[in-house]
């Protein structure tokens, strides 16, 4: 089956949101390693006067977890899916958080910025030009700013390939067919499949011009299929990082 891209994929995430934040409860730790991910940017105290970027929001779980991590940072999120976002939209958020309807790229290039963080949750597989789009990130951080990838990314090891195939298909894809949804998360499945392991990742990240480059696995059953990216902008100024 061919990948969903850009405008197709928006669309199939329209027609799922309405289901998504039930199917992805079903995923011990989803929110928890989301959360752990927005902490380990390591942005000082409780973000007060940062800047942050969520890059592909969704229904806002990822926004969710950087207001936890950072509570009074300024938040700006964006999706390219109008109908996710309007799940996102409908929950209670504080003044500092805004959403906006933009494709990861509109909004690497729209020339807001500068961010003292980018977090992009479940987002690099899914755009055309990983590459294209990371040195668009890397134009909106401040210098010394920083950088958390959430993502599937597989560790390289035939078992964790494995492992994933199975939850794809005894779990993941007929969870999805049930509610209609069976294009996006057969997507799901072969787009990790399809995409960097974690070292090559980390590969693309450093060719990218990033510095302090590397790669961290959740914990749990996801250990080896999920990774925490983390990069700099440049070096993190001294005092920095202290949580």
């Amino acid at each position: 089956m061919t990948l969903l891209r850009d405008h197709e994929l928006a669309r199939a995430f329209d027609h799922a949101s309405h289901t998504y934040d039930r199917l992805t409860a079903l995923n011990p730790g989803y929110r928890t390693d989301l959360l752990r991910s927005a902490r380990r940017l390591r942005l000082p105290a409780d973000g007060a006067g940062l800047h942050v970027l969520d890059l592909g929001c969704g229904t806002g779980a990822s926004t969710r977890a950087l207001l936890r991590a950072v509570p009074r940072a300024r938040i700006t999120a964006v999706d390219a899916s109008a109908g996710m976002l309007r799940r996102a939209r409908a929950k209670r958020w504080p003044a500092q958080v805004r959403f906006l309807h933009r494709t990861a790229e509109d909004a690497a290039t729209a020339g807001d910025g500068p961010y003292d963080a980018v977090f992009a949750a479940y987002l690099l597989r899914n755009v055309t030009d990983p590459d294209r789009l990371l040195a668009a990130v890397r134009g909106l951080l401040r210098p010394g700013g920083r950088l958390a990838v959430h993502e599937y990314s597989l560790s390289g090891s035939p078992v964790h390939r494995a492992l994933w195939t199975a939850v794809c298909r005894g779990i993941v894809v007929p969870a999805g067919t049930l509610g209609g949804d069976r294009a996006l998360y057969h997507h799901l499945w072969r787009s990790v499949l399809a995409f960097d392991t974690a070292p090559a990742f980390t590969g693309r990240l450093a060719r990218a011009g990033f510095t302090g480059v590397r790669a961290v696995p959740v914990a749990g059953w996801q250990t080896g299929i999920v990774h925490t990216f983390l990069a700099s902008n440049g070096a993190v100024a001294a005092g920095e990082g202290a949580r």
